[in-house]
């Protein structure tokens, strides 16, 4: 804090000066702050600035950071659920059409031919169904092979333990409420589609004039309700991913809405009010000319003592 003293008449050390000149140097170094802060935007650019704001502001920085690759997970974990949904919603208008052919071909007035003709129809239906299974992908992996199982960070805690969410397409996946998920035309080993077993779509393909297989009059009901299961089954599934997907469209409002609070947090710590610093760069401004100004003057003083030795 400068002192205003007296002894004037010594010329050796000139007090008033100094005094001017000290608070010239404290002006300058404000100006400099105010236009930094006004450039950046920041009110703390660094630790020195505020401490405790920097330190608060860098852990919420933090934490943010966590919160917005949550939500990219979230984002990744949607698109997964959404793919298959679509697929199975394909996969179940499939089957549907395969069971109506099925049960237009229970009806006795069509001969063998018409029935064949139906089964071979529905055939091609159960090849695009394998179809649908290959070309469900995600990440180079397949999804409905009855395989696929993926967590997926969907927050964190206080001590930044991961929160994550499992989708699970794996054959005897207790959620699906079915033996299993296959969905694949020819299972291989014990015949099944969709979690029933004994149902083989690959029996369509021999459906012939000579051997109406799972066609004939004897064994179509048993084949319509089997399809009927599948189709039961494909819903599950889809239901479970709906599940999921209810979830995470809640875990993504709510991570978003943190996001911003973060934000405003760190903002009210960190950022400029820009009127109030240009009010402070004005009165600094004006404080550095009349600072320029005594320090004129004090640097003159001492010439009027000049006098008193010619």
């Amino acid at each position: 804090m400068p002192f205003a003293v007296g002894g004037n008449a010594r010329i050796r050390t000139n007090i008033a000066a100094e005094n001017a000149y000290n608070v010239l140097e404290s002006v300058n170094k404000d100006i400099s702050l105010r236009q930094l802060r006004l450039s950046t935007g920041k009110k703390v650019n660094n630790a020195a600035d505020d401490v405790a704001s920097y330190i608060t502001s860098r852990a919420l920085q933090s934490r943010n950071g966590a919160l917005k690759a949550a939500l990219n997970a979230v984002g990744d974990a949607n698109n997964v659920a959404n793919i298959l949904m679509d697929s199975l919603d394909n996969i179940n208008e499939l089957i549907s059409s395969i069971k109506n052919s099925t049960t237009t071909a229970s009806s006795g007035a069509l001969g063998t031919d018409e029935k064949v003709a139906l089964a071979k129809a529905a055939f091609r239906m159960a090849q695009q169904i394998q179809t649908v299974v290959d070309s469900t992908v995600f990440g180079g992996q397949q999804l409905l092979d009855g395989n696929f199982r993926a967590n997926f960070v969907i927050g964190t805690n206080a001590s930044y333990n991961l929160i994550t969410l499992g989708v699970n397409m794996q054959v005897g996946n207790e959620d699906f409420n079915i033996d299993s998920n296959y969905f694949n035309v020819n299972a291989g080993g014990e015949l099944n589609f969709a979690g029933v077993t004994g149902l083989d779509l690959d029996a369509l393909d021999h459906v012939s004039s000579e051997e109406l297989g799972i066609f004939n009059q004897d064994k179509i009901h048993i084949t319509i309700q089997s399809l009927s299961a599948a189709l039961n089954n494909v819903n599950k599934v889809a239901s479970y991913l709906g599940g999921i997907v209810n979830r995470l469209n809640s875990q993504e409002l709510l991570l978003s809405s943190q996001i911003t609070n973060y934000n405003s947090a760190i903002s009210r710590l960190e950022d400029a009010d820009v009127a109030k610093e240009q009010l402070e760069l004005v009165k600094s401004q004006f404080l550095q000319q009349t600072s320029l100004i005594s320090l004129s003057q004090a640097n003159q003083n001492p010439n009027s003592f000049l006098q008193l030795i010619q």
